[in-house]
């Protein structure tokens, strides 16, 4: 089939139906493999295709096998499975892409449900190893029983994503829709920043089962374990602003609020135990974490917002309508005077005594909220004069530049 793979292709004419991308470094036992199984895969479906192979500074003659067998060669300069993929489906020309791994642990023969799909109008669709069959050896224990699952249900729970295989290596998705995501991770996390974007900005996407065999390696993987898992989790975490901040600060802040309006006027007895001044002080302390942290999701949100990283928020647009900058200032203010009032009278009762022991246990009570009102104050007019800067940076950033 001459229009499966050349080197004259345009970036982006769309004169294809699929284009298929392989990201390689060092695969020269596997990559003429998986070549000729996608050829065979275009030839026998008549589709009209490509295969590309983004190279990433191969030094084992990769390329020239690529060549040789009629793919179309991009060398990426930049090391990374991220960076090679982005670079790969920036040049195809296919309305669709499927992209692999050039291992030979995915049947590139076996690509009709992904075809099928996206021909039905879905913009990514997923592959689901554990819905299609691993091979004995062909994934780690550690990988498929603990890794895969618990991070898999992590990106579920905070992207509400249906796939139930973040990590699967072979997925095809529509070209124009993928690159509108903007997509920028240079490593391992690109394949969940394309799945968690995709549910973030309402992508249609589906999966289908994919069988895993052992890859045709006579090295080990690039992947590490706890190290490529930790970068997951970190991912998922800068994300979703609400699960970082607003969740837990809106727990600490509940329990801190509860505990503090009870121990102003009076202790609190569980059973035996006494909770007094001392638990007051934690209690107070806990309000304002609390807070803060509730403050950073604002900010995080508007930030995401602004950068097309979170689709905008019909809620948050009305929370935020509902405490405008003047609003923020008066609220702020107001807690700035009652926590001075209540230091200052704290101050002349002490003195009062000729600043010596005190042994009234309501001036603590007293010194404790006076203090928190003072810091809840400061937090609430620190925190709309940056809200009102983010935004004003935002406004006036749209104004210069309309098309943005």
């Amino acid at each position: 089939m001459s229009d499966v793979a050349t080197s004259e292709f345009v970036s982006g004419t769309g004169k294809l139906e699929l284009s298929i991308v392989m990201p390689c470094l060092n695969e020269a036992r596997t990559l003429g493999i998986c070549i000729k199984k996608a050829k065979d895969f275009l030839d026998r479906h008549r589709i009209s295709g490509e295969i590309i192979v983004a190279d990433n500074g191969s030094s084992d003659g990769s390329q020239e096998i690529a060549k040789s067998l009629g793919a179309r060669v991009l060398a990426v300069p930049y090391r990374g499975y991220g960076n090679a993929l982005r670079a790969g489906i920036a040049v195809a020309s296919g309305k669709y892409v499927i992209m692999g791994d050039s291992d030979d642990s995915y049947d590139f023969t076996a690509l009709e449900p992904f075809v099928r799909e996206l021909r039905s109008g879905y913009d990514l669709v997923l592959g689901n190893r554990f819905a299609g069959g691993i091979k004995p050896k062909a994934m780690p224990p550690l990988h498929r029983y603990f890794g895969n699952p618990l991070l898999t249900q992590i990106g579920r729970t905070l992207y509400g994503t249906p796939s139930r295989d973040f990590y699967c290596g072979l997925r095809g998705f529509r070209r124009d829709a993928i690159l509108a995501l903007g997509l920028d991770s240079p490593g391992m996390e690109f394949a969940l920043e394309m799945v968690v974007k995709a549910g973030i900005q309402h992508l249609r996407i589906t999966e289908v089962p994919t069988t895993l065999s052992p890859d045709g390696r006579d090295r080990p993987p690039h992947l590490r374990s706890w190290r490529d898992g930790w970068r997951s989790l970190r991912f998922f975490l800068l994300l979703s602003p609400r699960a970082v901040f607003l969740y837990p600060g809106f727990v600490l802040f509940v329990i801190g609020l509860l505990t503090t309006s009870v121990l102003l006027f009076t202790n609190i007895k569980v059973g035996g135990i006494v909770l007094a001044q001392h638990t007051l002080i934690v209690a107070s302390a806990m309000i304002t974490l609390g807070f803060q942290a509730m403050l950073f999701w604002a900010f995080s949100k508007t930030v995401a917002i602004q950068r097309g990283l979170l689709l905008s928020d019909a809620t948050f647009d009305r929370l935020r309508a509902l405490a405008p900058l003047e609003r923020g200032l008066i609220a702020g203010g107001a807690l700035l005077g009652v926590g001075a009032i209540a230091i200052i009278w704290a101050f002349y009762y002490w003195s009062s005594v000729s600043f010596g022991m005190i042994e009234r246990e309501s001036l603590l009570r007293i010194v404790c909220g006076g203090s928190t009102a003072l810091v809840l104050g400061a937090q609430i007019v620190f925190g709309s004069l940056f809200m009102s800067l983010l935004e004003y940076g935002h406004v006036a950033t749209r104004a210069t530049n309309p098309t943005s």
